[in-house]
C-alpha cells in the first residue's frame, strides 16, 4: 500500500456517512461540507445538461429537412443560442471542477475539506444566481446572440443579451472562487507525505484548471460587462460609428474562451488518467509527463487565441504566429495520449463501463484533436471557418472529450459517491450507444463542413438534406444512450444494488481508503503517504498476487 490512512474499526459501528450526517433541506443549503456542496453542483450541472440536450435535439429534429418545419428562423436562433450559452457556462465549465472536483480533491489529498469551506458555498450560491439569471432570458425576449455574444449585434439586439451577458458575468465569480479555493487547498491541505510527485493526477488537472480560471476568467468578465455597459449607455469601445472595434470584443473574448476550452477539458484528462491506470491495474506510464504536460497545456492556453481570428483581418504575421503556436499545443496533450496508450499496453484490462468510456474517449478526442490541427492550417481554415467541420471539431472536443470523460467518471466514482454498484449492463449498453450516436451525429458533420455548409444557418440547399438526415438520426441514439447512463447511474439508489464496499476497484489514492460515502470529515485519522497513488500489486500469469 502506498498510502497508509487510519482505518475505522468496523466491529464499533460506522459513523453516519455525510449525506447522513445532518438532516433537512437547510442543512444542505447552507452546508459547507465541500462533498454536499459537490453533489449539489452535481444535480445543477447534470439538470443544465438536460436542458441544453433537449434544445439541441430540437436543432437536430429541425434540421431534418431543409424547410421550416417546426420552429421560425429567430426562435431557431434563440434556440442554439440557448443550447450554447447553457452547455458552455452552466454545464461544462462548471461540471467537473464543481462537481467531482469538490467532491474528491479534498479526499484524494487526505484533508478534511476545502481550504475555504464558507467561501466555497458562497461559490456554489453565485453560480446559482447566475444560472437564473441566464434562465430568466426565456421570459424577457430570449437570446439570438449565439453563445459568443459577438458585437455589434450583441450590443443592438432587441432580444435579453444585457441580462445574458450580466448573468455570464456572474458566474465569472464563481469560477474564479472555486480556482482560488483549489489552488490553496492544493497547496496547504496536503497529508503528510505527499509530496508534489505524489499527488494523483486528477489533483494535478484540476490545480491547472484553478490557475486558468483565476488568470483568464476576469478578462471575460470585463468583457461582457463593457457588452452590458456599451447596450445601455453607448459608450462606443465596440462600435465603429463612435470610433469603437468590433474585432476588439473577439480579442478579449478569445484571450478568455481558449484557455476556457482546457478549463473545460484538463478535468476530463485528470479523469481519464485516473481511470485507465485503475482499471488496467498498472502504474500511469509517464506520471511526470502527463502531470508537467497539464502545466504546460494551462501556460499555452493563453497563447493561441488568435488562431478563431485568422480571417478578422489580423495581420499574416500575426497568423503564422498563431498558428504556429496552436501546434505547439498540440504536443503536451498528445504526450497524454501516448502515455494512455501505454499504459493499457501490457496492463490487466477490466472491461467494465469506466474503461468502456475510457477507451471510448481516446478515440473522440484523437479525431477532435487531429482536426484541431487542420484548423490550425491558415489556408485549410480560410475554407472550413465558419463551417459544419468547426462545429463537429468543437463537439469533438467538448462532447467527446470531457463529457465522455464525465460519465466515465460518474461510474468510476458512483460506488464512492452512494455506497453501491450502478447497473453495469445499463452502463455497456450506454456507452455503446453514446458511442454509435455521437460518431454518427458529429462525423457526418466533417463532410458537411467539407462541402460548405455553414453553421448556425436554419434553412439550407437541398443537397445536404442526407447528411443532414443521418446527422439528426444519430443525434437520437446518442439521446437514448445518455438516458441509459442515467437510468444506470439512478440504479444504484433501488433496493436491490449491490453494497460496493470502501474500495471496490482496489485502487491506491486516498479517496478509496475511506468509507462509501465518506463520514462528514473524511477519514477518521489523517492519513500518511508513503509513495505513488499507482503503486499497484503486480499480478502474475497464474492470477496470484505479490506486492
Amino acid at each position: 500500500m502506498s498510502q497508509q490512512p487510519a482505518h475505522h474499526d468496523n466491529n464499533h459501528g460506522e459513523e453516519p456517512n455525510f449525506y447522513r450526517a445532518k438532516r433537512g433541506i437547510m442543512s444542505w443549503l447552507f452546508t459547507v461540507d465541500h462533498k454536499r456542496l459537490g453533489v449539489m453542483y452535481l444535480a445543477s450541472v447534470l439538470l443544465f445538461f438536460l436542458v441544453a440536450g433537449i434544445l439541441a435535439i430540437f436543432l437536430r429534429t429541425e434540421l431534418l429537412t431543409p424547410a421550416a418545419d417546426y420552429v421560425s428562423a429567430s426562435t431557431y436562433n434563440q434556440l442554439f443560442t440557448l443550447h450554447g450559452a447553457i452547455m458552455v457556462f452552466l454545464f461544462i465549465i462548471p461540471a467537473t471542477p464543481g462537481a467531482l472536483g469538490n467532491i474528491f480533491l479534498p479526499l484524494m489529498l487526505g484533508a478534511k475539506d476545502v481550504a475555504f469551506p464558507r467561501l466555497n458555498l458562497l461559490s456554489f450560491w453565485v453560480y446559482s444566481v447566475a444560472a437564473v439569471m441566464l434562465l430568466c432570458t426565456l421570459l424577457l425576449g430570449g437570446l439570438d446572440t449565439g453563445w459568443t455574444f459577438y458585437t455589434p449585434y450583441s450590443t443592438s439586439t432587441g432580444t435579453a443579451a444585457g441580462l445574458a451577458a450580466l448573468g455570464v458575468f456572474v458566474a465569472g465569480f464563481s469560477s474564479i472562487l472555486t480556482g482560488l479555493n483549489f489552488v490553496v487547498t492544493v497547496h496547504r491541505m496536503r497529508a503528510p507525505g505527499q509530496t508534489w510527485d505524489r499527488l494523483p493526477l486528477f489533483v494535478w488537472a484540476i490545480y491547472a484548471t484553478a490557475v486558468i480560471q483565476i488568470l483568464a476568467t476576469p478578462v471575460l468578465a470585463i468583457t461582457v460587462l463593457l457588452v452590458f455597459i456599451e447596450r445601455f449607455l453607448g459608450i462606443g469601445i465596440f462600435d465603429p460609428a463612435m470610433g469603437g472595434d468590433p474585432v476588439l470584443f473577439q480579442h478579449f473574448f478569445w484571450f478568455y474562451s481558449h484557455p476556457a476550452v482546457y478549463i473545460m477539458i484538463l478535468p476530463g484528462f485528470g479523469i481519464i488518467s485516473e481511470m485507465i491506470t485503475v482499471h488496467s491495474r498498472k502504474h500511469i506510464f509517464g506520471y511526470k509527463a502527463i502531470a508537467l504536460s497539464s502545466v504546460a497545456i494551462a501556460v499555452i492556453s493563453f497563447v493561441v487565441w488568435g488562431h478563431h481570428l485568422f480571417v478578422s483581418g489580423q495581420s499574416e504575421v500575426a497568423g503564422i504566429v498563431f498558428s504556429f503556436l496552436t501546434f505547439a499545443v498540440a504536443v503536451p496533450t498528445a504526450i497524454k495520449v501516448f502515455s494512455w496508450v501505454a499504459t493499457l499496453y501490457g496492463g490487466s484490462i477490466v472491461y467494465n463501463t469506466p474503461m468502456w468510456y475510457a477507451l471510448m474517449f481516446l478515440w473522440t478526442f484523437t479525431i477532435g484533436g487531429l482536426t484541431g490541427v487542420y484548423l490550425a492550417v491558415i489556408a485549410v481554415d480560410v475554407h472550413l471557418h465558419d463551417t459544419y467541420f468547426v462545429v463537429a471539431h468543437f463537439h469533438y472536443v467538448m462532447m467527446g472529450g470531457l463529457v465522455v470523460a464525465f460519465i466515465g467518471g460518474l461510474f468510476h466514482w458512483w460506488p464512492k459517491i452512494t455506497g453501491r454498484f450502478y447497473n453495469e449492463a445499463l452502463g455497456k449498453l450506454s456507452a455503446l450507444l453514446v458511442f454509435i450516436g455521437f460518431n454518427v451525429t458529429f462525423g457526418t458533420q466533417f463532410f458537411l463542413g467539407h462541402q460548405g455548409m455553414p453553421r448556425r444557418y436554419f434553412a439550407y440547399l437541398p443537397e445536404y438534406e442526407a447528411m443532414h438526415r443521418i446527422s439528426t438520426y444519430g443525434s437520437w441514439i446518442l439521446a437514448a444512450g445518455l438516458f441509459c447512463a442515467l437510468f444506470g447511474l439512478l440504479a444504484a439508489f433501488s433496493k436491490n444494488a449491490k453494497k460496493a464496499g470502501n474500495n471496490p476497484w482496489n485502487a491506491m489514492s486516498l479517496e478509496w481508503q475511506t468509507q462509501s460515502p465518506p463520514i462528514e470529515h473524511n477519514f477518521h485519522e489523517t492519513p500518511h503517504v508513503t509513495g505513488s497513488p499507482y503503486d499497484f500489486p503486480e499480478i502474475d500469469k497464474s492470477g496470484g498476487v505479490h506486492h
